[in-house]
């Protein structure tokens, strides 16, 4: 089975990047702490609009997707985030080949 990409689009909203970038960073961490099957996690901020940020993520099959969404780190960091967004955010999901 191959990899599975993930990109997030999260439009934070004026005045809250500080708290939106703390959030993920501590998420970031507990990820890299306990997932094995995700091999990257990395947030991106827009050059043209400092509001806008990606989330790059990729995990080694659909198992390792499906616990970092079901993880208590993940489901606790979501409404913290969520107070952060201006509005809901996309995701993509990719097939590696």
């Amino acid at each position: 089975m191959s990899a599975i990409g993930v990109i997030a689009t999260l439009t934070v909203a004026e005045g809250k990047n500080a708290d939106f970038e703390a959030v993920f960073a501590e998420l970031s961490a507990a990820v890299r702490a306990n997932e094995p099957g995700n091999l990257f996690y990395t947030l991106t901020r827009s050059r043209s609009n400092p509001q806008v940020y990606k989330v790059l993520e990729q995990y080694v099959d659909q198992d390792a997707l499906t616990a970092h969404g079901a993880s208590d780190y993940f489901k606790a960091a979501g409404p913290k985030l969520g107070a952060c967004l201006a509005g809901a955010p996309e995701i993509e999901y990719l097939d590696g080949l």
